[in-house]
């Protein structure tokens, strides 16, 4: 543990925008497996309505700034993928 009075407090906002971060990243990984166990079932109806929830996951996980906005348009478009592959 610090003993400067700043990196106290440094160490303890560090520690909340890690809690946020992860819960995030987590919020958006359960969306994502939502949308690949669907395609996996074969079900593409349900795989579309994940699919428009998971982007609004991602798109506001991005607006956080936990994802960055390239890294959240990847992961849009490998589940875009998946759930079209299937809807053929």
């Amino acid at each position: 543990m610090p003993n400067i009075k700043a990196s106290i407090l440094s160490v303890k906002s560090d520690a909340k925008r890690h809690a946020k971060n992860v819960a995030e990243k987590s919020r958006v990984k359960t969306v994502s497996r939502k949308v690949v166990d669907a395609v996996a079932a074969g079900n593409a109806d349900e795989a579309k309505s994940l699919l428009t929830l998971a982007c609004k996951t991602i798109d506001q996980a991005a607006a956080n700034h936990v994802y960055h906005k390239n890294a959240a348009g990847r992961k849009k478009s490998r589940l875009a993928r998946k759930v079209n592959a299937i809807a053929k």
